[in-house]
């Protein structure tokens, strides 16, 4: 209990880390499953951890989710971490609660251990080494005593547990205000990128994309050295950028922060899409200079903001 204490009183200071916006850093949740492997999660993906309550087992529940539990009079449901990584965990002994994607729910775990703060410049892509686990790993990244720590693409994993939201018939913005231009998206997660992907072909929007925030820098500025050389406005090509929060090597508010001061892309909007959607994280987001925020997996809204944003960038490019 003692412990539970502690990484409760740690998590308490979630609350003032919006100074992290634009820094390149984030902090990591580190826990384990049993396996031996050390995995990690975004604190602000975090409400608390607590020794594992009893759990009520309910028929029919998905594949993964064990139960369910009552926590301050809402009933949220508890997955099974270890069943999406391909092994039982004998002695869930935590659970942490997390709200991201519009949903709450309960993660349990063997253990938890610290937070420890990293750069997003030490985070990168998980290799193949990984095998079978890697569509369920957003990232990896190096501790300074040698340990690799894992970190889940919880969003996948509630995805797989409790099923994805259906992209609705869309209405695609008029040829006047696409214009020949095209949507730029960067999103580490396989799972989002083929969510937007159905958005923007839903609303037949061209698009190009990245999977992490260094990469979508380096895209970007080929692209608007492209249209210098060809003597061509910037947002005659490109119309709006779209970035994720967490992403490795540079982190969405850090590349927005780039792309905000760089006078080429002054008349191209900048919509945060993520599931960290937070009062904290959405003021983490204006004080970096994002024009619109949406939180991950709502594709009518995700649809209805880009439309708006073209059709006002046409207006103020016109």
């Amino acid at each position: 209990m003692a412990a539970t204490t502690e990484h409760n009183r740690l998590l308490n200071l979630v609350d003032g880390k919006t100074r992290l916006a634009g820094s390149n850093r984030m902090e990591l949740l580190l826990f384990d499953l049993g396996g031996g492997e050390t995995y990690g999660i975004n604190v602000f993906k975090v409400c608390e951890v607590q020794d594992t309550p009893p759990i009520t087992r309910a028929p029919n529940m998905p594949a993964g989710v064990v139960g369910l539990i009552s926590l301050r009079g809402r009933i949220i449901p508890v997955i099974d971490l270890g069943f999406f990584l391909g092994f039982m965990v004998d002695k869930p002994t935590k659970l942490i609660i997390t709200e991201f994607s519009g949903n709450v729910q309960g993660l349990l775990v063997a253990d938890v251990d610290r937070i420890v703060r990293v750069g997003w410049e030490q985070v990168k892509t998980p290799e193949s080494i990984l095998g079978s686990n890697s569509q369920r790993v957003t990232a990896i990244t190096e501790l300074p005593d040698g340990k690799l720590v894992a970190i889940l693409d919880v969003e996948q994993i509630l995805s797989e547990a409790i099923g994805d939201v259906p992209v609705p018939e869309l209405v695609a913005p008029s040829s006047q205000v696409i214009d020949g231009r095209c949507i730029f998206f960067v999103d580490d997660s396989a799972l989002a990128r083929k969510k937007i992907v159905e958005v923007l072909d839903g609303m037949h929007v061209p698009h190009q994309h990245a999977v992490q925030g260094r990469e979508a820098w380096d895209k970007l500025q080929a692209m608007a050295q492209g249209a210098e050389a060809d003597d061509v406005p910037l947002e005659k090509r490109l119309g709006l950028i779209l970035v994720d929060a967490e992403m490795p090597e540079m982190d969405g508010y850090s590349l927005t922060r780039l792309i905000k001061q760089d006078r080429r892309f002054t008349h191209i909007p900048v919509v945060m899409h993520s599931s960290l959607s937070s009062v904290a994280n959405r003021s983490m987001g204006q004080q970096v200079g994002v024009d619109a925020y949406v939180g991950k997996f709502d594709p009518a809204q995700l649809a209805d903001t880009l439309r708006a944003m073209l059709s006002s960038s046409s207006v103020s490019k016109g």
